[in-house]
């Protein structure tokens, strides 16, 4: 081993997760980082933001995750306070290490909070699935993106639109690097495991209605965004447009905590108390992946979900105004409706009449977005160890 190879085998990369959204992403590097001879190991720092922990393990067991090497455990609480809290937590994790670089992926609270302390102690920041905008400031997780994208030193970005927002905000272009789409490369990976809805019902005490009418077809969906569950008056809005689409064709609703609790909270629950809507509670990501590749279409107001259906070329109905996904609406399978709920139904009657968007696989999203990450962090690290030493 020669000297700038023992250097990178000292310092190692911490990658950080946070929530649901950050496993599937982190899932395929860390098999190309241990797999790369040129990298160093990998330390995987789960903040705790998501802090469903059944479900966390689940996630994890169906990714073949191993588990976090250190776990900070914030749990929930305010975006000022939950930030605030991982920034204390992360910042003894790198005093300790010291490493060649952070790794980030998305936009949680998480990714913000541990690229600051970072770049605060002049440690690289590598931010993967970087450039993506909605334009919606009101949404958390765009201010996010913005910030962790103007600290990052390498930007992985998952479409080409993604350059021309980097750009645009004084990014240059050499610290920019398109790869594809790391969680593509999870659903490519795990799709031969993926667990059909028959058994994920059965497994659960459901009943197997669902699955038996309509000739077998059923749509999907899942909702948690704050835009359309945390206020009764839109989550009524939202639901009302779900009962409608079951009306169509028989729905297996899968209801994140977050929206359960609303629901209760607000006492809406008679909205989807129909024999055509099948509530399930939050799926692990085998279950999940079962449930879309066999779904007629499925709504959503998840930025991931838009891409997976896209890659799986199942039909997608966003309930959003906006999507910082835009190659999922321009080449994929995806319609934005927002809660207009005349839009949505003559939408959901165009996939059922075979009118409805096809689609087509996106640039680079062919499961080896990991792999040209790790082979350009390699160089990357290297030239920055000899920019070092001169």
């Amino acid at each position: 081993m020669n000297a700038h190879e023992f250097t990178l085998a000292r310092t190692p990369i911490v990658c950080v997760v946070g929530a649901r959204p950050n496993f599937i992403k982190i899932a395929p590097l860390l098999r190309a980082i241990a797999q790369h001879p040129q990298l160093p190991r990998a330390i995987l720092v789960h903040t705790g933001q998501h802090y469903d922990v059944a479900l966390s393990q689940c996630v994890f067991e169906g990714l073949e995750l191993p588990a976090p090497d250190i776990n900070l455990r914030v749990g929930s609480g305010t975006h000022a306070s939950q930030t605030a809290e991982v920034m204390q937590r992360f910042e003894p994790i790198l005093d300790q290490h010291r490493p060649s670089c952070v790794l980030v992926v998305g936009d949680v609270n998480s990714t913000l909070a541990c690229s600051l302390v970072a770049a605060k102690k002049q440690i690289p920041v590598v931010h993967v699935e970087a450039g993506l905008r909605s334009f919606d400031r009101t949404m958390p997780e765009e201010i996010n993106r913005v910030l962790t994208d103007q600290l990052a030193d390498v930007l992985y970005t998952t479409e080409r639109s993604a350059l021309e927002n980097l750009l645009r905000e004084g990014i240059t272009r050499e610290r920019v690097h398109f790869v594809g789409n790391v969680m593509i490369d999870s659903l490519l990976h795990h799709k031969v495991h993926a667990v059909p809805p028959r058994e994920t019902l059965t497994r659960l005490g459901m009943s197997l209605d669902v699955l038996q009418k309509a000739n077998g077809r059923f749509a999907v969906a899942t909702l948690h965004r704050p835009s359309n569950v945390d206020a009764p008056d839109t989550l009524a809005q939202a639901l009302q447009i779900l009962r409608a689409v079951s009306e169509r064709i028989p729905l297996i609703c899968i209801l994140h905590p977050r929206t359960r609790k609303n629901i209760d909270r607000f006492a809406l629950g008679h909205l989807l108390t129909t024999n055509n809507v099948q509530m399930l509670p939050a799926q692990g990501y085998l279950e999940m992946l079962g449930l879309m590749c066999h779904a007629a279409l499925v709504i959503t107001d998840s930025g991931g979900i838009q891409e997976e259906t896209t890659a799986l070329g199942v039909p997608c109905i966003t309930m959003r105004d906006c999507t910082e996904r835009p190659i999922t609406v321009d080449q994929g399978t995806n319609s934005v409706v927002g809660r207009d709920r005349s839009l949505a139904l003559s939408t959901v009657e165009q996939i059922l009449t075979g009118a409805g968007k096809q689609g087509r696989l996106p640039e680079l999203w062919d499961g080896r977005a990991a792999q040209r990450i790790a082979d350009h962090l390699a160089m990357w690290l290297a030239t920055q160890r000899v920019t070092s030493e001169a």
